[in-house]
């Protein structure tokens, strides 16, 4: 099995998806005091879910550099 080099935008493409997950995470654990009936955890709980946020443009960062790597690459062929 060979392994493809990676494109530009890949390694920010994962790192998003990472920081995504953890963010999604941190929502599932902030949430559940809601639905227990306990104690909410401190505010700074709270702004680790904008993770979530941040790891999605991460990642559309890392979609829109592959995109602008294909369009370089089809326009120096294609010339």
């Amino acid at each position: 099995m060979t392994a493809t080099p990676d494109a530009p935008g890949d390694g920010l493409v994962r790192v998003g998806g990472v920081v995504f997950i953890v963010g999604a995470v941190a929502t599932l654990v902030t949430m559940a005091p809601l639905f227990l009936g306990t104690d909410p955890f401190p505010p700074i709980a709270y702004g680790v879910c904008m993770l979530m946020g941040v790891g999605f443009l991460i990642s559309g960062v890392g979609v829109l550099r592959s995109i602008a790597a294909q369009r370089r690459t089809a326009k120096s062929l294609s010339s």
